[in-house]
């Protein structure tokens, strides 16, 4: 099912501020909250699929990606694709920034109040290039690349502890994962809950450390990722696939993975936007008495019919053959630049026929008709 705008979902125009689409969020957060929504999974849906709005537009630079290319430049497009969404661990990583540090207005984790406050460690992305021949960007293409990240740790599964007996109940917040503090203002005393410094609102402190990943929870591993990239992307472009970056530290959640789009240059195609280029050359002769001819594509070889008379620098179109909008909206051409070659080593012979044709009144060139030739080929470059 395609994806809905993300202006939409938080109902907020594409000029909102970073402060009326927090505000959109957060209204939405409480409302769909899983907690006061128990066993409806249309509330979850929605939960979910407003913070996956929010977490787009209120980043700047994903946002500007997601203003300029929509889903299929985030790696969300229409039918899956590329990128994978949010976990509800993503989610709830966003509540200290939403909400503050003492928690979700009452509300704990996902189906209970377990790690209220907690603090949880994000993963740094990781930036990748994906070369991409033309071919590749006119029909889309899956790539599978090797990459060399931090992952979980299979041996304390990403605790960072020995076993079940390397954790003790943190002595400053005595197990609860977070800190009450009294402040003395000139309206009176007013106090204020904040995740646990020393825990990080885990409620506990790691006492023997992991042999194989040190207390971190982490590894270095390599990874395959498969990657879906939509039809239509250019060079430079970057696309995120969420999740698919740096694992975080305990049980943390994974950064991105930012692909940078790299275009490789084809050895006879020229890309113009969503047109492609290509300059064709013809004989004299063949543009005198017309001719038939085979011009590469993309995808292979399509014919086209050079008519008696051509003039040099028409321009011939093959409708639907250049590159196709990574919106989906419509789909560039193929333009053929007709380029009459003109012979410099001539016979003895070769060069007397020419001279018989030199008067002829069919070899007179006619402004008039030249002038006219421009203008139609310029009408239809542009058509």
């Amino acid at each position: 099912m395609a994806k809905r705008d993300f202006y939409e979902v938080l109902g907020v125009d594409k000029g909102a501020s970073e402060a009326e689409i927090k505000k959109a969020y957060r209204k939405l957060a409480l409302k769909y909250h899983p907690d006061k929504n128990p066993d409806d999974k249309e509330a979850e849906e929605k939960f979910k699929e407003a913070a996956e709005a929010y977490e787009i537009l209120s980043n700047k630079e994903k946002k500007a990606q997601y203003d300029r290319f929509g889903h299929a430049g985030m790696g969300g497009a229409a039918g899956g694709g590329f990128g994978g969404g949010m976990s509800m661990d993503d989610i709830f990583s966003q509540f200290g920034d939403i909400f503050g540090g003492g928690g979700f207005g009452g509300f704990g984790g996902f189906g209970g109040g377990g790690q209220r406050g907690r603090r949880v460690n994000r993963g740094s992305n990781i930036r990748v290039k994906v070369k991409m021949t033309l071919k590749d960007i006119v029909n889309g293409v899956e790539k599978k690349i090797k990459v060399n990240k931090y992952v979980k740790c299979n041996s304390c599964s990403g605790s960072g502890a020995e076993g079940s007996s390397g954790f003790s109940t943190c002595d400053t917040c005595s197990g609860s994962g977070h800190v009450n503090r009294v402040t003395n203002t000139f309206l009176g005393q007013m106090q204020t809950t904040t995740t646990c410094p020393k825990c990080g609102g885990e409620g506990k402190t790691i006492t023997n450390k992991c042999n194989s990943c040190h207390g971190d929870g982490i590894v270095k591993a390599d990874e395959t990722i498969e990657l879906k990239i939509p039809a239509g992307v250019e060079d430079g472009m970057q696309l995120s696939v969420g999740g698919k970056g740096n694992m975080g530290p305990r049980n943390g959640i994974a950064g991105d993975l930012i692909v940078l789009i790299e275009e490789e240059e084809h050895a006879e195609l020229k890309r113009d936007g969503n047109n492609i280029l290509y300059d064709l050359y013809i004989s004299f002769a063949d543009a005198i008495l017309g001719t038939e001819v085979a011009v590469p594509t993309v995808n292979g070889k399509a014919k086209i019919k050079i008519e008696p008379g051509t003039q040099g620098g028409k321009v011939l179109r093959l409708r639907n053959k250049g590159i196709p909008d990574i919106n989906g909206y419509r789909t560039g051409d193929q333009l053929v630049n007709v380029n009459v070659w003109t012979p410099q080593n001539l016979s003895k012979e070769e060069k007397e026929a020419i001279e018989k044709l030199r008067d002829s009144k069919n070899f007179k060139p006619n402004p008039t008709a030249n002038d006219k030739g421009f203008f139609e080929r310029m009408k239809d470059y542009f058509r």
